[in-house]
């Protein structure tokens, strides 16, 4: 692997209205030196704009980070913040999130995650054109949906994975191959993370934490997907972000084989918890800690408001990490506990929302 130092080089951030981006550009500013960072977020309303607004605003104080209100799929756009801004490091955030919504609406992911993905590979591509050193790594996000229902836990990315039980995950699985292919041809150093369910402050009201308070505060009924038997590797935002810089600084080495071609400068690794939670305890913890930060009462009548139903479409039962890769390569492994994760997001939320 070869080391890329992020002191005062030129970063492009995609989705950086989004949670993971967001953070991300927070703790680039935090812990690298003399950095600029380039953002782009159509800004969409899949959820609360206020929070995307929100989560900007924070970043409007580093005055070397640049905004774009734009979306990755106009190609003209994209090429043109490659040729203005010249970005020698690239994580791409940018995608259409969610698994339940890819059954209701699959143009924004064909959109978002197939074509908006090959625009940013081709700016890569062309970032060399004429000599120049161009893009030193790519790294983007995949997922932990590309397992599927592999029954083989935890998920090695040794694994096959050619499965998929929802669109959002075949257009995962798709970004890597299509990632893969332009490392070969182009020698484009890249990296995937598949994400382990990412949960924190500030996070995406779809998700199940989120969602499960807006509903109890509303008094409301949450519904607890196949009978409470599904169990997930939840992973604090922080330990994400600190695991994707951690990355975004070894880039796999440009080696020619020996048909006298370029080896892919290529790898996939997982970011995860490495400890699923069963759902029925983690509604317990973010029960207690709701209570805790004040945001339900301590009275409230839990069992009331709790309805077990069966599996959703496009569910799978179980996700399991295996970090091995991640702890051997980079000397890090997610270590925040389901208990800190949620207080912090009950703390957040008590006082964003002033309930």
């Amino acid at each position: 692997m070869s080391y890329v130092d992020l002191n005062k080089k030129t970063i492009l951030v995609t989705g950086t209205a989004g949670f993971i981006g967001s953070n991300l550009v927070k703790h680039l500013y935090r812990d690298v030196e003399d950095v600029t960072v380039i953002g782009i977020d159509n800004m969409n309303d899949y959820y609360d704009v206020r929070l995307k607004e929100a989560r900007l605003s924070e970043l409007s104080e580093y005055h070397s980070f640049i905004f774009i209100k734009g979306n990755i799929v106009d190609k003209e756009l994209v090429n043109k913040i490659f040729e203005q801004y010249r970005p020698q490091i690239v994580v791409n955030l940018a995608a259409q999130a969610g698994v339940r919504y890819s059954i209701i609406n699959p143009d924004a992911y064909i959109e978002s995650n197939l074509i908006g993905f090959y625009n940013i590979l081709e700016a890569c591509r062309h970032s060399y054109d004429n000599g120049a050193k161009g893009v030193e790594h790519l790294v983007y996000a995949s997922s932990s949906s590309v397992y599927g229902s592999n029954k083989k836990v935890p998920y090695s990315t040794e694994d096959k994975v050619d499965n998929p039980v929802s669109l959002y995950a075949a257009t995962k699985k798709s970004n890597e191959l299509m990632a893969h292919a332009y490392s070969k041809l182009y020698n484009i150093p890249s990296t995937g993370l598949r994400f382990f369910t990412v949960y924190g402050p500030a996070g995406r009201p779809d998700m199940a934490y989120f969602g499960f308070t807006n509903k109890l505060l509303e008094g409301k009924t949450i519904q607890i997907f196949n009978y409470g038997n599904c169990k997930r590797d939840f992973t604090y935002v922080n330990d994400i972000v600190e695991g994707v810089v951690r990355v975004m600084q070894k880039a796999p080495d440009r080696v020619t084989g020996e048909d006298g071609l370029p080896l892919p400068p290529y790898g996939i690794y997982n970011i995860g918890n490495n400890q699923p939670e069963n759902l029925l305890d983690f509604v317990t913890i973010l029960q207690e800690e709701l209570i805790h930060a004040g945001v339900l009462p301590e009275d409230y009548d839990f069992e009331a408001h709790k309805e077990l139903v069966p599996m959703q479409p496009g569910d799978v039962p179980v996700t399991y990490a295996d970090t091995t890769a991640l702890e051997r390569d980079f000397g890090f492994k997610p270590s925040t506990s389901l208990r800190e994760g949620l207080r912090k997001f009950a703390e957040w939320y008590k006082e964003f929302y002033q309930v």
